[in-house]
């Protein structure tokens, strides 16, 4: 089933997500309607709050970037309770970034281009490793949002300020996209 995505201003997406257990109710279908929503939006991760639930849940699907990004041709991949454990702050990288969550906004973000991470898979194994490069900074968003971080957050104040107008906007559901959303009830 395809789920609404919970636009900005929801405060499902400024609330910190919580960890789950593997009897968390209808885990597998919730992870496949996940999925499902993400193809569907042309996206390329979604974050459990950004379809109103504050749990640590995140689903990123590297596929479609497969002509560009050969290594990540079957990337598909679920991260149960993630926590980035460390940043390695010797290399960083500027990059455009958008959201789900915020329709028609892009902007630049620096981040780190190396983490360390731990997480559950599917079937709750432990995973820890160090992961780098595109995929670092895609866990990196979406996990910002497991901790009610926005990739907004992370860009400068005078940026912030000349997307004002278009943040106001959307808390008031005045955008447009091409995928079911859920905005802020007025």
């Amino acid at each position: 089933m395809i789920l609404p995505i919970y636009i900005y201003g929801q405060p499902v997406l400024r609330k910190e997500s919580e960890d789950i257990t593997p009897d968390y109710p209808d885990l597998q279908q919730l992870i496949a309607d996940m999925y499902e929503t993400l193809t569907q939006s042309d996206g390329i991760g979604l974050a459990a709050p950004q379809i109103g639930k504050a749990i640590r849940l995140v689903v990123i699907d590297l596929t479609p970037l497969a002509d560009d990004l050969p290594e990540y041709k079957d990337f598909r991949h679920v991260f149960i309770n993630p926590h980035i454990v460390e940043y390695d702050d010797t290399h960083t990288s500027t990059s455009e970034e958008g959201c789900l969550s915020l329709p028609g906004i892009h902007e630049n973000v620096t981040r780190p281009t190396r983490i360390h991470v731990r997480y559950q898979d599917e079937q709750f194994q432990e995973h820890d490793e160090w992961v780098e490069g595109y995929l670092a900074r895609v866990m990196q968003h979406e996990f910002d949002h497991l901790d009610a971080t926005m990739f907004i957050d992370r860009i400068g104040p005078l940026r912030k300020q000349l997307i004002k107008n278009k943040l106001r906007a959307l808390t008031q559901g005045r955008y447009r996209c091409s995928y079911r959303t859920k905005p802020v009830k007025r």
